[in-house]
């Protein structure tokens, strides 16, 4: 766990969307994918309206889901310090108003229990403790594969969402049963996979939920990342409405 403040040597601005967000990050240590900026385009927000993020890093998916949908109430639940403060950082700078709170998902702090929320999002850690080997950055291996199950994440969630809210979380295809069992109880369970290319097993997914919701369970024809069958040439292939997520800040609406 990182507990100390990165200096500003440990750090690099990257850009999102873009250009539209330039966003703090370690230079060796956890550093967001595409994943959560994906996973914010997929959020139903309106202006207005309250996100939780659990387990928010430095807030890469606040931040863009911020971008897209202006005046949203933000906030983070985070457990490693160093990576709180770079959230702040990150909204601050780049004009959003939020709030990151330190804290475990299985014993969250007391001030969050005060608060409910319209939309919850999380990304949580792919692999399981056991499974990994030692690593050099605590901080980063933590964001990666975490100890927690799936099923305190989903049980957080649903304590803190006003009814009919919703709970989306991107995941490692291999973690699909566990989330499945999790989010049962929450109603209206939706799964969206994402593949590499068109015809390719789904290595990914996106799943929803609503709190209170009775619709039967949804299972929408797989996404592809990219174009074609393979990749040809240099540069991106991502298909067109991947890029205008990653690139453009629009959103990624579930299936009908």
């Amino acid at each position: 766990m990182r507990a100390e403040p990165f200096a500003d040597a440990e750090l690099r601005r990257d850009a999102f969307l873009g250009g539209k967000l330039r966003l703090w990050q370690p230079v060796s240590g956890y550093r967001a994918g595409i994943d959560p900026v994906l996973l914010a385009a997929t959020v139903p927000a309106q202006p207005s309206e309250s996100v939780l993020e659990l387990g928010c890093g430095g807030a890469p998916a606040l931040c863009c889901l911020g971008a897209r949908v202006p005046g949203l109430r933000l906030v983070g639940l985070e457990i490693q310090p160093a990576y709180a403060i770079l959230a702040r950082r990150n909204l601050d700078e780049n004009g959003l108003t939020g709030q990151v709170f330190e804290g475990d998902i299985a014993a969250p702090p007391e001030a969050l229990r005060a608060h409910s929320f319209d939309h919850v999002i999380a990304n949580p850690p792919y692999f399981d403790t056991h499974a990994r080997s030692s690593a050099d950055d605590p901080g980063r291996e933590l964001g990666l594969a975490g100890p927690l199950p799936l099923a305190l994440w989903a049980a957080l969630a649903a304590r803190r969402l006003k009814p009919r809210g919703s709970f989306t979380v991107v995941l490692r295809i291999e973690k699909l049963p566990e989330l499945l069992d999790a989010m049962k109880p929450l109603g209206s369970l939706e799964v969206w996979p994402l593949s590499p290319r068109a015809g390719r097993p789904a290595k990914l997914f996106f799943a929803r939920a609503r709190k209170g919701g009775r619709a039967a369970f949804r299972l929408h024809p797989a996404l592809a990342l990219h174009e074609g069958e393979s990749h040809l040439a240099d540069g991106e292939d991502y298909s067109q409405i991947i890029r205008a997520a990653l690139r453009e800040g629009k959103a990624l609406p579930f299936p009908k």
